[in-house]
Order: C-alpha cells, then sequence, then structure tokens
C-alpha cells in the first residue's frame, strides 16, 4: 500500500510543481521492544527508511516528507492481536490515557502547515505516561 500510493501522490505532486507526503507508522519504527512483534517493528522500521530516502531524493521538486510515529493510540488494534507475547506486550498499557485520532490529526495539521522553508521530517507523539 504504501509504496503504491506514493509512487502515484508523487508523480502528481511533480506535475503541480511540490506538495507534502504524511506517513503515519508506530513508535514501533524507532524500538523493537520485547514481546513486540519483530516483524510489526520491522515494517514501521522500513516506512521510516523509506520515507528518509524520499525526503531526499524529492528534494529538488519541492516535495516535503514528514512521518508521524505515534505511541498508544485509542483504537482497535489491540483488540486483533492473536499472538500471546504480543498481547503481552501490550498489556500493561491497558490502564494508559491514550492518544486519540484527533491528537495524530493535529499533528499533520502542524506539519504542513509550516512555511516552506521548514520541513518537519519526523513527529513522535505518545501519550505523556507512555515509558516505551
Amino acid at each position: 500500500g504504501l509504496l503504491y500510493t506514493t509512487d502515484a501522490a508523487v508523480e502528481t505532486m511533480k506535475r503541480q510543481g511540490g506538495g507534502h507526503l504524511v506517513n503515519v507508522s508506530s513508535v514501533a519504527g524507532r524500538k523493537v521492544t520485547r514481546n513486540s512483534s519483530g516483524v510489526y517493528a520491522g515494517t514501521k522500521h522500513a516506512v521510516g527508511a523509506i520515507s528518509e530516502g524520499l525526503r531526499q531524493e524529492l528534494l529538488e521538486d519541492n516535495i516535503r516528507v514528514t512521518i508521524v510515529e505515534p505511541g498508544a493510540v485509542a483504537t482497535e488494534l489491540t483488540d486483533h492481536i492473536t499472538d500471546e507475547d504480543a498481547r503481552e506486550s501490550v498489556s500493561g498499557l491497558e490502564n494508559l490515557e491514550r492518544l486519540q485520532s484527533e491528537d495524530i490529526a493535529n499533528a499533520i495539521v502542524y506539519a504542513v502547515t509550516q512555511p516552506e522553508r521548514v520541513s518537519v521530517n519526523e513527529i513522535l507523539i505518545r501519550p505523556t505516561q507512555q515509558p516505551v
């Protein structure tokens, strides 16, 4: 999904003379924790590498790239974890006041509304009490 949508968006942005790509990843793209899903973390690390590569490649096309890496967000994602070790690794977050979707949206708005001279490349956003 990420590669196909990015390719289509970049072509359009090049034709219009610029734009802003925003890739939403995860805090798991920064650190693999014990008992977490290595595959999930690996895909999120890849989003970070792809985003940084694109940022460098698209400088002259006036296309900015931002990666947003949320921590625990109030979604149904954890309801679908079937691996017991992975489920255990997120069980400690049950009593945490999780981020809301609007928190992530506000971070994205911040990134895309900066002056042309400013490129917000990474936003790591976590609940205040999230340890990792």
